[in-house]
């Protein structure tokens, strides 16, 4: 690992999932301040951070953002506030701050179940630089 994670925001997300893999690259190609890392659910470092706090560890249909010894947000929570670090235009996404969780989670919800049919895996070859955000690839 080149980069400290304890000081980053995990993205943790199910690493045999097409529409996660386009979202951790569509991440990885706006984060120019480098404030993310990224892990797998099924790493040992993902089954790790799901065990410590109680959560599924067989199902992955959850995108987790974890700051370490800060927060650790679930669904839309994550995707807000995600797109709120990235800055600039997607600072717009505190909007979606209005909308009740219990109504975003179940649109987060029904795009997760319906994950697999919506995009294909592909085989993404992140640059070298992008490499180095990911714990335990």
């Amino acid at each position: 690992m080149q980069e400290n994670w304890q000081n980053k925001h995990i993205v943790f997300f199910d690493g045999e999932c097409g529409v996660c893999n386009f979202w951790v690259q569509w991440i990885l190609e706006r984060d120019n301040e480098d404030k993310f890392m990224f892990a797998s659910l099924q790493s040992d470092f993902g089954q790790k951070f799901l065990s410590e706090r109680g959560l599924e560890t067989t199902v992955f249909n959850t995108m987790y953002l974890w700051k370490p010894n800060k927060y650790y947000l679930i669904k839309s929570s994550a995707v807000l506030q995600i797109a709120n670090l990235l800055g600039g235009i997607y600072k717009l996404s505190k909007i979606g701050k209005a909308i009740p969780k219990f109504f975003s989670d179940k649109v987060y919800d029904l795009i997760s179940r319906n994950r697999m049919k919506l995009a294909n895996q592909k085989c993404y070859l992140p640059t070298p630089h992008q490499r180095g955000k990911f714990i335990e690839v």
